[in-house]
C-alpha cells in the first residue's frame, strides 16, 4: 500500500484533480504536464510510501498504453486519410441521397453520427461546414436547424465510440471489452444522436442564427468535383469493416465455443492492431497519384504528432488509477457513494461531466472519469463497459465557451454567441443525457 491513512488519500486525490483543473483552465498548461505535476507532487505529501508510489506509477503507466499505443496512432492515420481523399463528403452526400434532401438536418445528423467515429470532430465540422452553408441557404432553413444535430452527433461518437482516441484511452484505462463498447456504445450513441436532431427541429427555428454565403461554392459537390470523391463502398469500408471485425470477436467469442475456427480467425481478425490496419489500408485506396508522398509521410507525421498526446495523457491517468489502488480512497469513496442511494454508475458519469465542463475537453472528462472510476469498479458493482461508456456520456456534456470545439462550430457557422451556446450547448446537453440513459437501461438489463 502507497498509504494506510484513508484521509490522506482522499485528500490527496482531491489536490491532484483540483490542480490539474487549476493548471489547465487558469494557466494553460498542456493537459500532459498539468497531469504529471499533480501526481509527482502526490508523493510528496507526508505518510506516502514513495518506493510503493514509483513502483505503481510505472506499473500503471506501462499496463495502460501497452494495448492501445498502437492501435491510437492507426486510427490518427485512418482519420487523416478520410479528411485528404474526400472519404467525409462521400459519407455526408449519401446519407443525404439516402435519407433525402427535404430531410437535410436528419442526414448531417447521421453523418455526424458515423463521422465522428474516425475523424476528430472538429475536423469533421470545418470540412462539412461549407455544405451547410449551403444546404441551409437551399431549404430556407437556418444554421441552427441544420448544424446542431450534426455538430452534437459527431461530438457524441467521438466520445464514446472506438476506435477515436478518448474511448480507445478510457477502454484501456477501466480494461473494457472493445468489441462490446463498440457495440453498446454505438447504440447509445445513435438514440443520442436522434435526440439532438429532434432538439435542433424544436429549439432552432427560434434561434438567430442566418446561413453565410461566403461559403458557398467550396465543397467537391458544389464545385462540380463530386466524380472525383470515393464511391460509397469505398468511403464506408474504412470506418465500418474495422468496427465489424473488432465488435464480430466479440460476438462470436460469446456465441461459439473458444476451440471454434470462426473464433480462432477472428481473435486475429477483430485484434484492433489488424483491424484498423485493414481500416488503413481500405481508405489508402482511394488516395491519387498525387497523393502518393503525403501519405506515406505527411499523414504519418500528423497522426503520430496527433497521438502522442493522448497516449501519453492515457499513461498518465494509468499511473494515476493505479496508485489509487494502491490507497484505502477507493473504498472509502465507493462507501461514501453506496450511502448517498444513488446508483453506482452515476458516479462515473458525473465525473465525466465535471473534467469536461472545467476544462473544455472531452478526451479530459474521458480520461480523468475512467482513472478514478476504474479502481472503484469492483466495490461499485460496475462492469468496465458500463464504467467507461457512463463516463464517456458525461464528457460531451456541456460544450461552452471553454470549449474549443464549440468555438470552431460557432465561429464557422456564422452564429451570435447566444445562438451558439443555445443550439451547441444545449444538444451536447440533450445528447449526453439521452446516451447516458440508454446506457443505464443497458446497465439495469444486465447487458453490460
Amino acid at each position: 500500500m502507497i498509504t494506510e491513512d484513508a484521509l490522506i488519500a482522499i485528500s490527496g486525490l482531491v489536490a491532484v484533480v483540483a490542480l490539474l483543473f487549476l493548471l489547465i483552465t487558469r494557466y494553460k498548461w498542456h493537459v500532459f504536464i498539468a497531469l504529471l505535476v499533480p501526481i509527482l507532487l502526490f508523493a510528496m505529501v507526508p505518510g506516502i510510501d514513495r518506493q510503493a508510489f514509483i513502483v505503481a506509477f510505472e506499473q500503471g503507466f506501462g499496463r495502460t498504453i501497452q494495448s492501445i499505443a498502437v492501435v491510437i496512432v492507426l486510427g490518427s492515420i485512418l482519420a487523416e486519410a478520410l479528411k485528404h481523399t474526400g472519404g467525409v463528403e462521400r459519407i455526408t452526400a449519401t446519407m443525404i441521397r439516402w435519407v433525402g434532401q427535404q430531410r437535410m438536418p436528419l442526414a448531417l445528423t447521421l453523418s455526424g453520427f458515423v463521422i465522428g467515429v474516425a475523424i476528430f470532430s472538429d475536423v469533421g465540422y470545418v470540412i462539412l461546414n461549407p455544405l451547410v452553408h449551403s444546404a441551409a441557404l437551399q431549404t430556407g432553413l437556418n444554421m441552427s436547424v441544420m448544424a446542431t444535430g450534426l455538430v452534437g452527433a459527431m461530438q457524441l461518437t467521438h466520445a464514446m465510440v472506438p476506435p477515436t482516441p478518448g474511448p480507445l484511452a478510457a477502454v484501456a484505462l477501466v480494461g473494457a471489452d472493445i468489441g462490446t463498447v463498440i457495440l453498446f456504445g454505438s447504440l447509445a450513441t445513435l438514440i443520442g444522436s436522434l435526440a439532438g436532431w429532434g432538439f435542433a427541429l424544436v429549439v432552432g427555428p427560434r434561434i438567430e442564427s442566418p446561413p453565410s454565403e461566403e461559403f458557398v461554392g467550396q465543397s467537391f459537390m458544389e464545385r462540380g468535383l463530386e466524380s472525383q470523391l470515393p464511391s460509397t463502398a469505398r468511403a464506408y469500408a474504412p470506418i465500418l469493416i474495422p468496427l465489424v471485425l473488432i465488435a464480430g470477436q466479440s460476438v462470436t467469442a460469446f456465441a461459439l465455443p473458444a476451440d471454434h475456427i470462426v473464433n480462432a480467425a477472428m481473435l486475429y481478425l477483430g485484434w484492433p492492431v489488424v483491424a484498423l490496419s485493414i481500416g488503413v489500408l481500405l481508405a489508402y485506396r482511394n488516395t491519387t497519384r498525387e497523393q502518393g508522398a503525403a501519405r506515406t509521410g505527411e499523414w504519418v507525421e500528423s497522426a503520430l504528432r496527433t497521438s502522442a498526446m493522448i497516449i501519453m495523457v492515457t499513461g498518465l491517468g494509468g499511473s494515476l488509477s493505479q496508485i489509487l489502488r494502491d490507497t484505502p480512497a477507493v473504498d472509502a469513496i465507493a462507501g461514501a457513494m453506496a450511502q448517498t442511494g444513488l446508483p453506482a454508475i452515476f458516479l462515473p458519469f458525473v465525473l465525466g461531466i465535471v473534467g469536461n465542463m472545467i476544462t473544455g475537453s472531452t478526451t479530459v472528462g474521458v480520461i480523468t472519469a475512467a482513472a478514478i472510476a476504474a479502481p472503484m469498479m469492483d466495490t461499485l458493482g460496475l462492469s468496465p463497459e458500463a464504467t467507461m461508456l457512463a463516463g464517456a456520456a458525461g464528457s460531451i456534456i456541456i460544450k461552452y465557451v471553454n470549449s474549443s470545439y464549440f468555438w470552431v462550430c460557432a465561429s464557422l457557422s456564422r452564429m451570435p454567441l447566444k445562438s451558439a451556446l443555445i443550439s451547441f450547448g444545449g444538444v451536447t446537453l440533450v445528447n449526453g443525457v439521452f446516451a447516458m440513459a440508454t446506457v443505464y437501461v443497458f446497465w439495469v438489463i444486465g447487458w453490460i
